[in-house]
């Protein structure tokens, strides 16, 4: 069930918002709010899964309201002017009904918060579930289990990342920034350079300012991970 709240200052747009929420068997609306201030008191006492919430109001608009929410929840705009639309999804809105709008539309907009909520729940079991020598990867349709042990080294590409194991030809290819990935690995990884995060384990040979991790494989040291490279290097030599 998704707990919800409904705001408008308009009485009638308000009753009939709260009349469609009741014929909608997963949602459940918890209250029922003439103003955005009025909203703020009840979120100060009690949490519900989504708004659906007027934008053009007196005193707080739904716009500014949303965004003064540490956390928000799901947030679903219904409002009479379309110029608010972008800035609506701006702020992640999930949906954005415009007045006058009938039970198809909302319909839709349910269903995308149901949607919504069931993959954020996915997310979050998936995370729980990670333990320190392993972690889950999108990939086009799939989650993609992988052994951190397993990464060669992880490559990025523009927004994507190609993360190449040891026991695949073919890397993965995830959407994800470097900076998160950096900070998941453990500390036998290493970036070495702006594109470049690799399994120091994996390195067969150092040559210059390229790291070789195979005889098809040559990485390149960026000037600002030299130093810390060559730190790491310094701690592993033996000999004059």
């Amino acid at each position: 069930m998704i707990t919800c709240m409904a705001i408008d200052d308009e009485p009638l747009a308000l009753q009939q918002i709260a009349a469609y929420i009741q014929k909608v068997p997963f949602l459940e609306l918890k209250a029922q709010c003439q103003s955005a201030i009025e909203a703020r008191r009840f979120l100060e006492q009690d949490t519900v899964d989504a708004i659906f919430c007027d934008i053009n109001m007196p005193d707080l608009n739904g716009m500014d309201f949303v965004k003064s929410l540490t956390v928000p929840p799901l947030i679903v705009f219904t409002t009479a002017y379309s110029e608010y639309a972008v800035e609506g999804f701006r702020v992640n809105a999930v949906d954005y009904l415009l007045k006058p709008f009938g039970m198809q539309n909302f319909q839709r907009a349910a269903n995308r918060l149901k949607e919504r909520l069931s993959t954020e729940k996915s997310e979050t079991e998936i995370e729980n579930s990670q333990s320190d020598d392993t972690i889950f990867l999108k990939t086009e349709y799939r989650i993609v289990k992988v052994a951190i042990s397993d990464i060669r080294y992880v490559e990025a590409m523009s927004e994507y990342l190609k993360v190449w194991l040891e026991s695949e030809k073919k890397p993965i290819v995830t959407l994800l920034s470097m900076k998160k990935m950096e900070e998941r690995l453990p500390g036998y990884f290493m970036r070495i350079h702006r594109s470049y995060i690799v399994n120091l384990t994996k390195i067969q040979e150092v040559n210059k300012n390229r790291v070789i991790m195979d005889a098809d494989t040559y990485l390149p040291i960026g000037d600002m991970y030299r130093e810390a490279f060559q730190a790491y290097l310094d701690t592993k030599f033996l000999g004059k």
